[in-house]
């Protein structure tokens, strides 16, 4: 009996993941020219508000190093400030400006299309399906 890879699971998940996240990453790219690491920071600080790079970097699965660069250059687009910790020097705190918060509510109506667009794909099972995920993750 040969192994299945096709049939495997966690494969099967991980290559959806890579294809609907890369169809959403068409999406923000075209509207803004983000990448799907600038997209995961700006999503994360609207959701969030201020946070360290530390922080971002444990919830969006992202090395510290890419989220350091998304932060650059999405402070250099001028969406985003950095600033020092009040009490811990070592970590630099993220927060978005205005002209980020108003991207952001441009590209969370896109996100809210694309998620209805997919659950209408997924079809009845979309609600079973998300609560699925969400006991993967160990949210529920």
């Amino acid at each position: 009996m040969s192994f299945d890879l096709d049939g495997f699971l966690p494969y099967r998940l991980s290559v959806a993941a890579a294809r609907v996240s890369r169809r959403f990453a068409a999406l923000y790219e075209a509207e803004a020219g983000l990448t799907i690491p600038e997209w995961r920071v700006l999503a994360h600080l609207a959701r969030s508000g201020s946070v360290s790079v530390r922080d971002i970097h444990e919830r969006v699965a992202l090395d510290k190093s890419v989220v350091s660069r998304a932060a650059s250059r999405l402070e250099a687009a001028g969406w985003l400030r950095k600033s020092e910790h009040e009490t811990d020097r070592r970590l630099i705190v993220l927060e978005l400006t205005p002209e980020g918060e108003a991207l952001m509510a441009r590209l969370g109506a896109i996100a809210a299309r694309f998620q209805a667009e997919l659950c209408a794909e997924l079809g009845p099972g979309a609600e079973a399906f998300a609560a699925a995920l969400t006991r993967l993750a160990g949210e529920g």
